[in-house]
Order: structure tokens, then C-alpha cells, then sequence
């Protein structure tokens, strides 16, 4: 299933979640280092890059649930796609809680700012996992004829045409491959 927001032909939902998924992990990692250290610069630090992660996570969400939108019903990734973007809603909710409970005093936060940091935290590693799935094992977000071959996203909209020139003649040598295949091709199972 293709992605329906792209951006030089690749799926902008994939793209911004770095950001946020960047920020939000390096911010727990901070107020952990606040905890041992009693630094407080730590997590003045992670106080700001919850901020920007947490409106990161906004704008990745949007593309998100335009994909999401577009998954067929009654599939798996559908419900998968759903667990993901409600399970990120939460990660947000939570690093959103954990900003609010800093601002009083971002050098030294209550226990429960913190807390709530490292609960969102571990849930993002499960969601992003959830997110791994939808697009290495579903295929979510891949140009529908993605191939090993395929054309530079730059010089050609679609993965669909042949990565040679028109004249080129070449043959180009098979690889042996020594995996299992688990794409279902043809017929279901």
C-alpha cells in the first residue's frame, strides 16, 4: 500500500517521526542522567526537547492517519495502524504531562514529570516496533511496485518502470537467495 503524503517520493509520515521519536528518547535519557547526576541543566535540556518532540509528534501524526485512513478495512494492518496511532497519542499525552509537571521548574522537575517521561518512553519503543511492522512485514507506506531494481524516487513517480535505460541490453545476474520467502504472491493461503 502506497503512502498517499510524499515528499520527493518518500512517505512524509516516515520522514518527520524522527524528530520527535529523537527529541523525546534523548529527553528521558537526560532526566535519567538528572536523577544520578542532580545536574540540573539535564533536564532543563530535556524540558525544552520534550517541547519540540512533542509538537514534532503532532506534525508526524497528520500524514500518519492520512495513511492510515487509506489501509483497507478488515485488515491486520489496519488494526495495527490503529494500536500505533492511538498508542503514539498516548506517548504524546504523556510527554505533554511530563512538559507541564517541569514548568514550574524545569531544573529541578517532581518525581512524577520524570516518571511520566519514562513510562512514554518504553510505550514508544513499542509503538515504533508496531510502526516497523506496518512497513517492513505489511508493507504500509511502500510504493506498491517497490522492487530491488526499482528507478531513483527523483527520476521516476513510481517504482513501477524498469530501472534501465531503454536501450540498455544488459543482463543483470540473479542473486541466490538462501532465506525463506514469507511474502504471500498469488493465491492466500
Amino acid at each position: 500500500m502506497e503512502s498517499r503524503v510524499k515528499v520527493l517520493g518518500h512517505p512524509l509520515h516516515q520522514i518527520l517521526l524522527v524528530f520527535p521519536l529523537g527529541l523525546l528518547a534523548t529527553a528521558a535519557i537526560f532526566d535519567l542522567v538528572y536523577l544520578v547526576s542532580r545536574i540540573p541543566v539535564w533536564t532543563e535540556s530535556a524540558y525544552y526537547m520534550i517541547g519540540a518532540g512533542v509538537i514534532g509528534g503532532l506534525a508526524a501524526a497528520v500524514p500518519g492517519w492520512v495513511d492510515w485512513w487509506a489501509i483497507p478495512r478488515g485488515t491486520r494492518a489496519k488494526r495495527v495502524g490503529l494500536v500505533h496511532g492511538v498508542g503514539n497519542v498516548l506517548v504524546l499525552v504523556l510527554f505533554a504531562l511530563s512538559w507541564l509537571l517541569q514548568r514550574p521548574s524545569p531544573g529541578a522537575p517532581p518525581t512524577e514529570a520524570i516518571l511520566a517521561a519514562l513510562v512514554g518512553v518504553v510505550l514508544a519503543a513499542g509503538t515504533a516496533w508496531l510502526g516497523g511492522e506496518l512497513v517492513n512485514r505489511m508493507g504500509v507506506g511502500i510504493d506498491d511496485g517497490a522492487h530491488l531494481d526499482a528507478p531513483n524516487s527523483l527520476s521516476s513517480p513510481s517504482a513501477r518502470g524498469s530501472a534501465r535505460a531503454a536501450g540498455d541490453r544488459r543482463v543483470a545476474r540473479a542473486h541466490a537467495y538462501a532465506g525463506v520467502e514469507r511474502r504471500v504472491t498469488g493465491s492466500a493461503r
